[in-house]
């Protein structure tokens, strides 16, 4: 019997579960054939295989006689195959065919006449360096066309132009050094070109482009925003350019732009961005801005100004902003943060001050913390003063400080913390900061700790594991376990707190927790 599973097993694996599957390919019951390893297009393929993915083969010329039985044919991939070229027509009769992918071969140019009811057609990773009109004529159908990473050095309109209906434009990686407009395209919704050689965008490129919602221009070499961006614009990236100055009186007619990426330029400052009102993300990280921008706008939410040159944070920079739940301001030179200058971001959860120049924790910070990170700066104390607020924090890291020492009070004044990172200080293991490690045991808190500094006996050791510091303390311990274990009675009842949710992966999660 066992015998018998295994010869199944085989025949399922060589020979998929149809009885013609080709050899090297598996086919199953819902007319779709995978297949590995071959040297051309297998003549066996059933008359009623919907979805063919071939790859990882060495298939050098694709050619008609190969598809002139697949009728029903919708969808059909060639991965990492080598394929060169491709005959003539060798499409065209695939009535069917709504899906065409012949990612990251070695193709020099776009197949001609392809099916009319085509919808999608990706041809990244290419060899690809010129585009002609005839290549996408007679496709009104196809919403999603990507030609990332080829070799294309520039962008005409008549190229493009019987794509009524495309909705995706994928040109990343590329190197085009000039488009010309207008690109009439009116149901496109999202076009990358990153990652080529744009000097310029000409204000004519984007005047036929009525319906774009996200645009991503990144890692070019533009010197200013691109002006008569589509009013319908929702997203746009400029990452990694040579940006100096943001013009926003030249997108003023941007209601809608929600998104806006400005990291790695060379931006020393930012006014006026009060005039995008719907604006919900700004990202400038990796600038030389110097101050924090004013006037922002009211609905923004997220401001990541991380990897600057701010050296002050004061309440006039955040009165208006109650919808901020997450600022990224490491990596600056702060040395003075005013107490209670974040008082009024009413919806803060997310603060990141790792690497600048306090020399203490931020008075009075949003009662609304989820996350606090301070590690890398000039911090001595941790006080009950500095954390009373917090009573929502979960994350709070305190790595690289110069804090020997924690305060009870501070501790027990966190009832939600979670994780705490402590490790780079210099610590002074005495009983007391033993004390406090059983008082984080007793809430749950998950503690990465440091090694001993202080006294000499106790250098190199981990406070929060040694046994032999343990052993001295043991009877100031156990008066510690019996007082925890009273309070612990007191509140018989769970205090209840509304969840706030610290996803590890998130997109907002970018700076380093581990």
């Amino acid at each position: 019997m066992n015998l018998l599973y295994a010869f199944l097993a085989f025949l399922s694996l060589t020979h998929g579960f149809h009885p013609n599957c080709p050899g090297r390919c598996s086919c199953d019951s819902v007319q779709s054939v995978q297949c590995y390893r071959l040297m051309e297009v297998p003549s066996g393929i059933p008359s009623t295989t919907k979805k063919l993915y071939i790859s990882h083969s060495k298939i050098q010329h694709l050619q008609l006689s190969s598809f002139t039985r697949m009728s029903a044919l919708e969808e059909f991939i060639l991965l990492a195959s080598g394929t060169e070229s491709v005959e003539n027509d060798t499409f065209k009769t695939l009535n069917t065919l709504k899906t065409l992918e012949l990612w990251k071969n070695k193709l020099r140019r776009v197949p001609s006449v392809l099916p009319a009811g085509l919808e999608v057609l990706k041809l990244n990773d290419n060899s690809i360096n010129i585009l002609h009109g005839s290549d996408f004529e007679g496709l009104k159908e196809l919403k999603i066309l990507e030609l990332k990473n080829n070799l294309i050095s520039s962008l005409s309109p008549s190229t493009l132009s019987s794509l009524v209906s495309l909705q995706s434009l994928m040109l990343d990686d590329n190197i085009i050094e000039s488009v010309a407009g207008p690109l009439v395209l009116p149901h496109l919704r999202s076009m990358s070109l990153e990652n080529n050689k744009l000097h310029l965008i000409p204000a004519s490129f984007f005047a036929s482009l009525q319906a774009l919602q996200f645009l991503s221009v990144s890692g070019n070499s533009l010197t200013k925003i691109p002006i008569n961006l589509p009013k319908s614009l929702l997203s746009l990236k400029m990452e990694r350019n040579q940006l100096k100055v943001v013009r926003f009186r030249d997108m003023k007619h941007l209601e809608n732009l929600s998104h806006l990426y400005l990291s790695e330029n060379s931006i020393s400052s930012i006014d006026g961005a009060q005039i995008l009102a719907n604006l919900t993300t700004l990202e400038l990280s990796q600038n030389q801005v110097q101050m924090l921008p004013l006037k922002l706008p009211a609905r923004l939410q997220k401001l990541d100004i991380s990897n600057n040159l701010i050296q002050r944070v004061t309440a006039q920079d955040f009165r208006d902003l109650r919808d901020l739940k997450h600022l990224f301001l490491d990596n600056n030179i702060v040395s003075l943060f005013e107490a209670g200058a974040l008082q009024m971001c009413s919806q803060l959860s997310n603060l990141a001050l790792e690497q600048n120049l306090l020399l203490s924790i931020p008075l009075r910070l949003p009662g609304t913390l989820a996350r606090l990170d301070l590690k890398g700066n000039a911090i001595k104390d941790v006080t009950e003063r500095d954390l009373k607020d917090l009573k929502q924090l979960q994350v709070l890291n305190l790595r690289n400080n110069k804090i020997s020492a924690l305060d009870l009070k501070a501790l027990e004044g966190l009832p939600r913390l979670r994780h705490l990172y402590l490790d780079g200080n210099p610590w002074n293991c005495t009983c007391s900061l033993i004390r406090a490690r059983e008082v984080l045991k007793a809430k749950g808190t998950d503690v990465k700790g440091g090694q001993c500094a202080a006294p000499a006996e106790r250098q190199g050791e981990s406070w929060m594991s040694s046994k032999k510091i343990m052993r001295q303390c043991e009877h100031q311990l156990h008066l510690t376990e019996t007082e925890i274990n009273k309070e612990t009675k007191k509140k018989s009842k769970p205090e209840e707190h509304p969840s706030i949710r610290i996803n590890m992966d998130d997109d907002y999660y970018d700076y380093e927790i581990d």
